[in-house]
């Protein structure tokens, strides 16, 4: 973004202003404030936030947090930094050249800690029209890689990792970070599409090679406004393997949905009634695939389906 399309309030993270007051971030459903005084942080957050309206001044933040050098000889022999949430350090120290891998992941725990006036489901949310897709899968099952996928062919992406629902008003909100995409997906995704904007590739992680892909301008101009469930998706990804489409019951898809939910045991009853219409209001399907433009027509033709059911009845 050029300096002339900013308001005063925004601005680029350059290192000093990252080390001093630190940066704003409105992820949707909660606000961020981070400081750290590690140049390369500050570039690389650059990147991968580059549509997002980051300022240097906010009335309020969720979570205050820093990341900072390690202590003593580790910032000199082998560097290392620290998360801290508020102060406390929850996280044994990262290899300082992983700095933005241990925020992106320091911002998820915060959130699954503490946004607990949500439904967390652990799930990829893109929408079309106010029309939210729920994509709900364990790790490994090709959900971040289709997740990117679909916004890189124009959806709205929410969350790649967080299908934040709202138990009031039965709403999707959004939660909005840069896509983490791991080992083969990240190479899968730039050969996808050459308007994917992807930061640094590190290597050996705790989750193995990650770089992150930066969400669109679509994405952060809609990051305040919610979204209505009307499709849940379990994709698995099946390399070669042709398209499948297996409908899901209600009551197996509240099953998995609440079993992919990181605070569904702590909300109670709460969680049990908002993941509950959920799985009565939304066809459900399992869907294998091999490749991604084939999964994404499909899931595009179940949109199509599911208005033209509603708008039937």
């Amino acid at each position: 973004m050029s300096s002339s399309s900013r308001s005063s309030a925004e601005i680029a993270p350059r290192p000093a202003t990252l080390r001093d007051g630190g940066v704003w971030i409105d992820y949707g459903a909660c606000v961020v404030r981070v400081r750290s005084p590690i140049a390369a942080l500050a570039d690389q957050i650059e990147v991968v936030y580059r549509a997002f309206p980051i300022q240097q001044q906010g009335e309020f933040a969720d979570y205050h947090v820093s990341i900072d050098f390690g202590r003593g000889l580790r910032r000199h022999l082998r560097p290392t930094c620290r998360f801290a949430i508020d102060g406390v350090e929850p996280f044994e120290p990262f290899p300082a050249a992983s700095a933005l891998p241990m925020f992106e992941w320091g911002v998820n725990w915060c959130f699954a800690q503490r946004g607990n006036q949500f439904v967390l489901l652990h799930a990829g949310v893109l929408a079309r029209d106010g029309r939210a897709v729920i994509m709900a899968a364990t790790p490994g099952s090709g959900k971040s890689t289709l997740t990117a996928a679909m916004m890189l062919r124009g959806f709205r992406l929410l969350s790649d990792e967080f299908g934040v629902l709202d138990p009031v008003s039965t709403e999707l909100r959004a939660m909005l970070k840069p896509v983490a995409l791991k080992n083969r997906s990240i190479d899968v995704i730039r050969e996808f599409s050459p308007d994917a904007v992807i930061g640094p590739t590190f290597r050996g992680t705790r989750k193995g090679d990650v770089a992150h892909l930066a969400p669109d301008r679509a994405s952060t101009a809609a990051v305040r406004q919610s979204a209505r469930p009307v499709l849940v998706i379990f994709p698995r990804f099946s390399e070669g393997g042709r398209l499948e489409l297996k409908p899901q019951p209600p009551e197996q898809a509240f099953s998995r949905l609440a079993f992919n939910s990181f605070n569904y045991a702590l909300l109670g009853p709460l969680s049990f009634d908002a993941v509950a219409d959920v799985a009565a209001g939304c066809p459900a399907y399992e869907l294998a695939y091999g490749k991604l433009d084939e999964a994404i027509r499909c899931i595009d033709e179940l949109l199509a389906e599911s208005r033209g059911a509603a708008d039937a009845a």
